[in-house]
């Protein structure tokens, strides 16, 4: 089943980001990014190159364009083509299992503790650092300085990183909504929600068109919402009041039901067009 998703072009955690307005939600995608967004959003995460190039039509992309992407990202290793059906590899694999943990709202009591997480080892690479800085994200801690990161215990998080020191328990001393503010940017977090709440609302109205271009602007806008959930860090509604990430979560939910009948029926619209040309 085809979800959409997003693949952002910038990993930096959105706790800094700046105000946040409908349009710069909706930034045109690059081929590349739509690409691997739907792949991110299959479930199995692999699509025959005739479907992607179906798919890439609704934003009047030229089929040389899409399939010179899909070149540069096998030779990247971000996908693998298995005699043109093309899936998902590498570190992508995982980003996907992040993103849908991101739809869905955890129900854990949150105990008053707090997850600490250091790095050990002063001497890493390049890569080493970005590895670990997209667990972090993916984990959705945030950064109090380089190399040490931490969220309240609200959530679980992976354990099996080397060379981490990963604690969890009572903050002693200070405040903890002032280390909340700290470690995320909760303004931005709640004009961001707001923002995509109003996208996807928008979206869901245009899909009601028959128009196929509504398919376009509505994957734009569900791609803009799993952007921002796959980081928004789901804070105890005691430490982040009003940042509605859940309203974004069942909004987003809403809107990708209607997408993908949307979908389907383009998909078999297409393939009837196919048949009939060739009976010609």
């Amino acid at each position: 089943m085809l979800h959409s998703a997003f693949v952002p072009n910038n990993t930096r955690i959105i706790a800094r980001i700046g105000p946040a307005t409908e349009d710069s939600l909706l930034e045109p995608l690059s081929p590349r990014s739509i690409v691997l967004s739907v792949l991110l959003g299959s479930h199995p995460p692999r699509m025959p190159v005739g479907r992607i190039l179906e798919f890439t039509s609704l934003f009047d992309l030229a089929d040389g364009a899409v399939r010179t992407a899909l070149s540069r990202m096998v030779t990247a290793g971000d996908v693998v083509n298995d005699d043109g059906t093309y899936r998902l590899a590498g570190r992508l694999v995982e980003r996907q299992a992040q993103q849908d943990a991101g739809r869905h709202h955890s129900t854990n009591d949150w105990d008053r503790t707090w997850w600490t997480v250091a790095v050990l080892s002063d001497r890493r690479t390049m890569a080493e650092r970005r590895t670990f800085r997209a667990w972090a994200i993916g984990a959705r801690l945030g950064e109090l300085r380089p190399d040490l990161w931490l969220r309240p215990a609200n959530l679980e998080i992976p354990t099996e990183l080397p060379d981490v020191l990963i604690t969890r328990g009572s903050i002693i001393t200070g405040v903890e909504q002032r280390l909340v503010a700290q470690l995320w940017d909760l303004d931005g977090l709640r004009a961001r929600s707001k923002m995509n709440r109003l996208a996807l609302d928008s979206a869901a109205a245009r899909l009601g068109d028959s128009d196929d271009r509504s398919l376009a602007d509505a994957f734009s806008a569900l791609a803009a919402a799993q952007q921002f959930l796959r980081v928004e860090p789901q804070l105890p509604q005691d430490l982040a009041p009003h940042v509605a990430g859940d309203d974004v979560r069942t909004r987003y939910s809403e809107v990708v039901e209607v997408f993908q009948t949307r979908l389907a029926q383009f998909f078999a619209g297409r393939s009837a067009d196919r048949v009939s040309t060739t009976a010609r």
